[in-house]
């Protein structure tokens, strides 16, 4: 596993510009039977023709080389959709990494609405006991905080040297475990620090709440209400569903968990997740993060001076929800490219900020 993990990254590493887009042809989406409701630019108050020029613009623009697909939905509708790279991406399975966590926080609010979990203020030694028999230091860290990344754990996402890393390559026997072991950088509640460690923390007490792996659960209770179902959602050695990252899907199939989020909790007029949780996953809980310009809620990112919340995913694998404008725009892209190679939030916006000046 080690090898074919150092050997993906080396790929991505090595991957140029010479991976060329397809030849632009249309944006008119194909009805694939997968339950998404489409339509046409004009129909949605979209002006078509400058849309079109958007698309060709990108499929131009050597800086978006990694990118695979955009779609593009208004009123939950999907109006627009290319795929740059391969047709067969409509269908076929990728990583999104980090985009992972945002559906996480979409299985909290059920677990909180179906009283599987109690109170976010609840410390994490109400739901780990032998885990914490060595650790009391990371007792009273709670859940509200390993949702917006306060835990003070001190666990890196560093390429492969991180700890991440090591998750990765599934080397320690019992993930929880070796969190747990890690010293404890900051007070919980105080800093926030980007990690993998807080989200598989919260998808171990899913698991331990409702009995069984955070994956199926998920399935039984969003996943299959809303039709997500071409995905995969791994697991580590020991039983537990990723908290982190490791869903593999397609863009359409991300749409719908992002559909769900823009509608308010609800799809196709039943109401999935409780309206009151997606207020508050999609709401500024820490205002300043390490990125600069953008405030996060629980798990989700967002820039406040845009009013778009987004998922984001390792290379360019982005969902962006724009209330005002009932707008939702995807983008996947080749997901284990490194450095400058990848395509990151604030360069997906330039594109974004144009589609969202054609919505009328």
């Amino acid at each position: 596993i080690a090898l074919a993990l150092l050997m993906i990254i080396a790929l991505g590493a090595c991957l140029t510009s010479d991976e060329p887009h397809l030849p632009f042809e249309s944006y008119e989406p194909i009805n694939i039977g997968d339950g998404l409701t489409l339509s046409t630019p004009e129909a949605e108050n979209m002006d078509a023709e400058e849309l079109r020029e958007i698309y060709q613009g990108i499929h131009a623009d050597q800086d978006f080389w990694p990118l695979k697909s955009m779609l593009v939905f208004r009123n939950n509708k999907l109006v627009a959709e290319a795929y740059f790279k391969d047709k067969n991406d409509i269908v076929e399975q990728t990583i999104i990494w980090s985009c992972t966590k945002q559906i996480l926080a979409m299985v909290v609010g059920k677990a909180v609405e179906l009283e599987y979990i109690d109170d976010l203020n609840d410390p994490i030694s109400k739901y780990f006991t032998h885990e914490l028999d060595h650790h009391d230091d990371k007792a009273p860290i709670t859940l509200h905080n390993l949702l917006t990344m306060r835990s003070g754990i001190d666990f890196e996402n560093n390429g492969l040297a991180g700890d991440n890393a090591k998750l990765q390559q599934q080397i320690p026997d019992n993930s929880v475990e070796y969190i747990m072991s890690l010293k404890l950088n900051e007070a919980q509640g105080t800093k926030f620090h980007y990690n993998d460690a807080d989200p598989h923390l919260i998808s171990a007490i899913i698991q331990k709440s409702v009995g069984k792996p955070t994956d199926v659960w998920a399935d039984e209770v969003i996943f299959s209400k809303i039709g997500f179902s071409n995905y995969s959602w791994a697991r580590y050695k020991d039983g537990i569903t990723m908290g982190g990252w490791d869903i593999k899907t397609t863009p359409r199939e991300m749409a719908k968990l992002a559909i769900c989020v823009a509608d308010s909790g609800y799809w196709q007029g039943e109401q999935i997740i409780p309206t009151t949780w997606i207020k508050q996953m999609t709401s500024v809980i820490v205002p300043e993060t390490e990125e600069e310009g953008l405030s996060f809620g629980y798990y989700w990112w967002i820039d406040q001076q845009r009013n778009i919340i987004f998922m984001d995913g390792h290379g360019g694998q982005f969902a962006f929800i724009v209330p005002d404008k009932h707008l939702l725009v995807v983008m996947t892209a080749i997901p284990n490219t490194q450095g400058k190679q990848q395509i990151f939030y604030d360069e997906a916006f330039k594109w974004v900020d144009k589609i969202v000046e054609v919505a009328y």
